[in-house]
């Protein structure tokens, strides 16, 4: 009867991750279709219950998603982004290589709060508009924004999907991420800039045209609705606010994200249909699906069993253990997955600290692996197909090995420089 349990759980997993990777239905198909797979089995093989199931999704994870979906969704359809996008081009007076910094850096900075797909669905248009008046190619400056996108999602807890999961299942707050991590980011992503300038430094190195155009933009004209952002503004003050301190008020960060989303709709009353058109229903259910996976290859015994080879890290240190985490992790999500390649290493990782009595670093090695892991290829993040396929509408394609060349050794600098910060803050005990 286990090894049953251990053959059925193991093949429902591998066909629902390997429906996910390759794309062949769609992942939320792949991740609901799965759960109940592994509901229906494992109740037949007596190894996973309805209540199981349904105590093994993870709410304040669906929370945390759902209230700052609705914020930015909010917050988009005032034109903020876009005013900030018109400000920061303005400042580098056309300059190739000020602009491919401001841009790229902007998008960084408002990926630590918002998804990658949305940062660069708000900032590309203001990019093309740009490059249009410069009469410059505005490739080199989309791949700067979304390799930082990238880059300014892993800094946080809210930035990016996987820091949500992490955070969750390891009870780190927000400024724990904000503590630990950020620095680690900040500094790779620094370094990874004049790596980048030095790709680029051809296309960077053309003078611009029109600059006076430029001069006159103004950047006031972007924001669309005027009230709705400065009561948006304020929310997301009040959110940021909170999530400094909502470890020691015991609120959850699900919470604080629903607080907000709920003072928003209070202060703007809108249609609900249009404050709800910026939820991606597809992606809580993707997540509630995979949740529901996961537990029930752990109840089965499988995970205990899989676990045998993968306790051998524990008898080489700590140190390496992380590394290994972080390497595992950015090899996996640049193939596209980054999300069930985290979820499917945290309880991984937890059973290496419960073994092994390790703090938090093996947490923030993976959370830099599966975060930084997403510029390694283009199909590593949805951000990257989605700016692919904006430059192609209107100006060329991204070939996957355009990419190869101008990227993925960013990404594999920005894997070495992370892992060297890594051991370097574990050696002076800065993480423990």
């Amino acid at each position: 009867m286990l090894m049953s349990k251990l053959i059925a759980s193991g093949l429902i997993f591998a066909v629902t991750y390997g429906l996910i990777f390759t794309e062949k239905v769609h992942r939320t198909i792949a991740a609901v279709a799965g759960a109940v797979c592994m509901i229906v089995v494992g109740q037949a093989l007596g190894f996973y219950s309805w209540e199981e199931a349904i105590s093994a999704i993870d709410f304040n994870t669906l929370a945390l998603l759902l209230g700052m979906m609705i914020i930015v969704g909010l917050i988009g359809r005032t034109g903020f982004f876009q005013y900030l996008a018109v400000h920061a081009a303005r400042s580098t007076r056309g300059r190739p290589w000020a602009l491919f910094a401001a841009l790229s850096v902007l998008a960084g900075l408002v990926s630590t709060m918002l998804d990658n797909v949305t940062t660069m669905v708000m900032i590309a248009p203001v990019t093309f508009s740009v490059s249009e008046i410069l009469e410059i190619d505005p490739t080199p400056l989309v791949l700067g924004e979304v390799l930082f996108s990238n880059f300014g999602g892993t800094a946080t807890l809210v930035g990016d999907p996987p820091n949500i999961l992490i955070g969750s299942a390891a009870s780190l707050s927000f400024m724990d991420f904000l503590v630990y991590l950020a620095p680690i980011v900040i500094i790779t992503s620094l370094l990874c800039l004049f790596l980048l300038r030095f790709i680029f430094r051809r296309e960077l190195s053309r003078s611009p045209k029109n600059v006076e155009t430029l001069a006159k933009l103004e950047p006031r004209k972007a924001l669309t609705e005027p009230r709705q952002f400065k009561v948006m503004l304020a929310v997301l003050f009040f959110v940021i606010g909170l999530y400094f301190v909502h470890d020691r008020l015991g609120f959850e960060p699900g919470l604080v994200a629903l607080l907000g989303a709920a003072l928003a709709l209070l202060a703007l009353r809108p249609r609900m249909e249009e404050a709800l058109a910026a939820v991606e229903w597809e992606v809580l259910l993707f997540f509630a699906g995979l949740f529901v996976v996961i537990q029930g290859v752990e109840a089965s015994g499988l995970l205990e069993w899989l676990m045998t080879p993968v306790k051998g890290l524990i008898g080489r240190g700590e140190f390496f253990a992380a590394l290994t985490m972080l390497w595992i992790g950015a090899l996996l999500s640049s193939l596209g997955g980054s999300v069930p390649v985290t979820m499917a290493l945290i309880p991984v990782v937890q059973t290496l600290i419960k073994l092994g009595g390790f703090g938090t670093s093996l947490w923030w090695g993976l959370a830099l692996g599966v975060g930084l892991g997403a510029n390694g290829t283009l199909i590593g993040g949805a951000a990257n197909v989605l700016s692919a396929s904006l430059l192609a509408r209107t100006h060329g394609s991204i070939a996957f090995k355009d990419w190869f060349r101008q990227c993925t050794p960013v990404a594999v600098v920005s894997w070495v420089l992370a892992s060297f910060f890594l051991w370097l803050f574990m050696a002076t005990g800065l993480i423990h």
